[in-house]
């Protein structure tokens, strides 16, 4: 099984950090946020890693080079640089590195302890996509989608469902993390192409699934955000 991680974001909101660093690679415990996924995925047996890079993606690259140093092998999927082509269509550019089969795709601006071997096999054949869900956070209120079945009380941890949109009683907020089959993706063209879309129609159509996780997990958004899970992983609260 292969993963991609994303880190073709322009880091807009975290400057003036990121202005001359990708965010991807600003450090969190010691070490980059990437870094966390690629020991994440090697500790899963997922060593055949594609990272999308837009803004300062040739740092990226410097600083991983081709991931032995991480036990992992990477391939760099390069976009134009300061114009990233969204979540989409970086996975379309990409899709000749991934492949056929089934793959783990990571934001690679989040921050997570998950074992990634719980993804190995939870894509159902006739699915395209199941996402991880989260609670929450204090930015997303609203959340993003719902799991059927869900309505009140506390979801069960790890329990897969089908994956709905959201609605008022059930709406949890979309983690960064799933598995994707690249069916969803091929045959499309290339260029600038959102994600959401293709979502709503593998839930119109029945073909997605989701699981909730309680965490721990952090969206980091804001330098702010960055600096609050620095310090609780230093004092080891999370």
């Amino acid at each position: 099984m292969k993963a991609m991680i994303l880190a073709a974001g322009l880091g807009t909101r975290m400057r003036p950090l990121t202005d001359d660093t990708p965010k991807p690679l600003l450090k969190v415990g010691g070490k980059p946020l990437i870094v966390w996924h690629l020991e994440a995925l090697r500790a899963a047996g997922i060593t055949q890693v594609v990272i999308n890079t837009a803004w300062l993606g040739k740092k990226l690259e410097q600083v991983l080079a081709d991931g032995r140093n991480f036990g992992v092998q990477i391939h760099w999927s390069h976009e134009p640089d300061g114009k990233p082509l969204e979540t989409a269509g970086g996975i379309v550019q990409a899709l000749s590195l991934i492949g056929n089969e089934p793959f783990i795709l990571v934001n690679g601006d989040i921050w997570l302890r998950y074992n990634m071997t719980a993804l190995r096999g939870a894509l159902a054949p006739s699915k395209q996509a199941h996402l991880v869900l989260v609670d929450n956070p204090e930015h997303n209120l609203m959340g993003d989608f719902g799991l059927q079945g869900i309505t009140s009380g506390a979801p069960v941890v790890g329990e897969q469902a089908l994956l709905t949109d959201k609605c008022e009683d059930s709406a949890f907020t979309y983690a960064g993390l799933a598995v994707y089959c690249p069916s969803l993706f091929q045959g499309l063209s290339q260029g600038v192409r959102p994600l959401a879309p293709l979502l709503h129609d593998a839930i119109a159509a029945g073909r997605a699934s989701g699981e909730y996780f309680p965490g721990p997990w952090v969206d980091v958004g804001t330098p702010q955000r960055l600096t609050d899970l620095d310090m609780a992983i230093c004092a080891r609260q999370i």
